[in-house]
């Protein structure tokens, strides 16, 4: 389903009970949520294993995979696993590579020197090998000596492949070899076209946003249900996401005054929460995602919250 300038997705919450997961991704279909999107954590369930188990159980639904880190896997390798995907699947796969968690990457020994260079060499090796081309490539991380998937294995149109980044050099690698980029949460108007501006894209380009989301007619009660998940906001790693906010400097001020994630997450004021999430009643939650497509985003999608993720994947469906 088409909203006026993106579709809207949703996410598989990596802890999922492994008895909902399909009901999860059928029932994600049957409400009409155009995208569902898988997520690979360290320590949780592989990306390509699940991708392939919702596929099969589904009908419909386009289905995501963000991210595959680009130092876990041969690049040959991971073709050959996308390219059976798109194949049984046709139209219906895309798929995120990025550099994967620092801290993850580093404690599996899978952080290179030159994350940068990894990733571009990736990606471009990736599509070409897709796309059905004969690859000779002799890269500082990526090396293939004239390989071709054969024609038997290769889809009919190669899925789209994107670069799963955030800071602005990584956000550039993405503009000059993704077809798209996938930003992780929070993701704001702002931060979209601060992104936009590094991305630069010259060529269509796909911006999908995940963003933590909670629905309810009481817009106190969805502002509650996501305030948890934003306890990593203002760490490191997630500071390229506020720089561009107007409470930039005081949210990271706060975050210093406060004894950890949580107390940090139950202090935000409400106003911080509303622009931090896709949180409210349907017609609050309706008016950021437009929002956020007016922006530049194309596909908008939303994080369930709380311990029942059925009952919460039901409730975002209202925006729909």
């Amino acid at each position: 389903m088409t909203r006026r300038n993106g579709t809207i997705g949703v996410l598989l919450p990596r802890d999922t009970p492994a008895r909902d997961v399909i009901a999860f991704a059928r029932r994600a279909d049957a409400r009409g949520f155009d995208e569902l999107w898988v997520v690979e954590d360290l320590g949780y369930r592989g990306g390509l294993a699940q991708a392939a188990t919702v596929l099969a159980a589904t009908t419909r639904i386009r289905v995501g995979i963000g991210l595959l880190p680009a130092g876990a896997r041969n690049v040959a390798f991971t073709a050959m696993e996308i390219a059976s995907l798109a194949q049984f699947h046709p139209g219906r796969l895309d798929v995120a590579i990025g550099h994967g968690v620092p801290a993850w990457m580093r404690g599996v020994g899978a952080w290179p020197q030159s994350p940068l260079t990894l990733l571009s060499e990736y990606i471009s090796v990736l599509k070409s090998l897709l796309s059905g081309r004969l690859v000779q490539h002799e890269g500082r991380y990526v090396r293939i000596d004239g390989l071709r998937l054969d024609d038997s294995s290769l889809p009919a149109a190669a899925p789209m492949v994107l670069a799963g980044v955030r800071a602005p050099r990584s956000l550039g690698v993405s503009g000059e070899v993704a077809d798209g980029t996938l930003l992780a949460e929070p993701v704001t108007p702002a931060y979209v076209r601060q992104a936009l501006t590094h991305i630069a894209p010259t060529r269509p380009h796909r911006l999908v946003a995940y963003n933590v989301a909670a629905v309810d007619d009481d817009p106190a009660a969805a502002l509650a249900a996501v305030r948890p998940a934003l306890d990593v906001v203002g760490e490191p790693d997630w500071r390229p996401h506020i720089a561009p906010l107007p409470f930039h400097d005081d949210l990271l001020a706060l975050r210093s005054r406060c004894d950890g994630p949580r107390e940090f997450a139950g202090a935000l004021p409400d106003e911080w929460v509303r622009q931090l999430a896709v949180a409210g009643t349907p017609g609050e939650a309706r008016s950021r995602l437009e929002d956020l497509f007016d922006a530049g985003v194309t596909s908008a999608v939303l994080t369930p919250v709380g311990p029942d993720h059925l009952a919460s994947l039901d409730a975002l469906a209202a925006v729909l």
